[in-house]
């Protein structure tokens, strides 16, 4: 007779949990740099880290729920638009305002949702653009916030500047730390199976009982929640606003540069990829037009030997992990 073979499933190994007090240490180093850094460092950093949880955004939807958008634009620019219209004319609290354009956003997210659903692969791609330019005309028309020209958040001049700058960089540390805590918690969930099911094979998903429609609808939402105050939040760094910036493609571009860099898929990728963005955006910033065409180029390059991304080469290579997804059996 057979005798019974005992497992345990594991979760993380050691490494990983000494990478997690490295990663503890780090958002401790992440915070302090008020009491150390100067405005500029700030202003800078917030700006890395709007990107950075815009990436992470795209790579949920895209890599993990398989909905390719090119029209996440629209949520930076409704984010953002939300906050001059919560602070600057409904007189709510700048600082509240983030997070209430977030929510704002996703609430508009849900009409959206039942439109651009009804389209497929590159058409679903195509119908988030034709989504965004409705957007970026309608607000373009609204004198409430400028029309075209747009608008300056006037508002927070009535708030010392140092308060003002710590406080929207404690902001945008809290939206870094919380958005990957609640992406990685998600991914090792139920929820998180059912979205890597459906991104390898909708139909097999289906089969097996994983309500794709909802998972998607809900990634959906939740992608436009995270946009949205990241708009809001760049906007409150930068204090002005325009339909021509918030609503430009270069957005997603550079989102899906960075996912695309670092490994689609991977919660380390965009991480890897903004690293990559940020350093070839200082290194050609004086070349004018050339700096898009070396990214594009960096872009072929990366697809065509690393087609898994940098880090995504990396985590098949050798199995490093900073954030482990996988549950592995060990036997004994």
């Amino acid at each position: 007779m057979d005798s019974a073979i005992d497992f345990v499933v594991l979760r993380s190994t050691p490494a990983n949990r000494v990478i997690g007090w490295a990663l503890l240490a780090f958002c401790m180093a992440l915070i302090s740099v008020p009491w150390w850094g100067d405005a500029s460092l700030m202003r800078w950093m917030v700006e890395v880290i709007c990107f950075l949880v815009l990436a992470q955004m795209w790579n949920l939807m895209a890599g993990y729920g398989g909905l390719i958008s090119v029209g996440q634009q629209a949520f930076v620019g409704l984010g953002g638009y939300g906050l001059f219209v919560l602070a600057q004319h409904l007189r709510i609290n700048p600082f509240l305002a983030v997070p209430l354009a977030g929510v704002a956003a996703a609430i508009l997210a849900v009409p959206m949702s039942k439109l651009v659903f009804r389209l497929r692969g590159g058409y679903f791609a195509v119908g988030t653009w034709v989504v965004s330019e409705v957007c970026r005309i309608w607000v373009s028309n609204l004198s409430l916030v400028g029309g075209g020209s747009g608008q300056s958040l006037t508002v927070m001049a009535s708030i010392q500047r140092d308060v003002r700058e710590s406080v929207t960089y404690w902001m945008a540390c809290a939206l870094l730390i919380v958005t990957f805590a609640t992406v990685y918690g998600l991914l090792r969930s139920r929820f998180g199976l059912g979205l890597t099911a459906i991104r390898d094979s909708e139909a097999a998903a289906e089969s097996q009982g994983v309500r794709v429609a909802t998972l998607k609808f809900q990634v959906y939402v939740l992608s436009a929640l995270g946009t949205a105050m990241v708009g809001a939040l760049y906007y409150l760094n930068v204090l002005r606003i325009a339909p021509a910036s918030a609503f430009d493609l270069g957005w997603v571009v550079a989102a899906i540069f960075m996912v695309v860099i670092g490994g689609i898929g991977t919660l380390e990728g965009p991480i890897v990829g903004a690293a990559v963005f940020f350093f070839l955006r200082w290194l050609l910033s004086d070349y004018g037009s050339w700096y898009w065409l070396v990214m594009g180029g960096v872009a072929i390059v990366v697809m065509v030997f690393f087609p898994k991304g940098l880090w995504g080469s990396i985590q098949q290579r050798w199995g490093v992990q900073v954030f482990p997804l996988q549950r592995r059996l060990k036997v004994g």
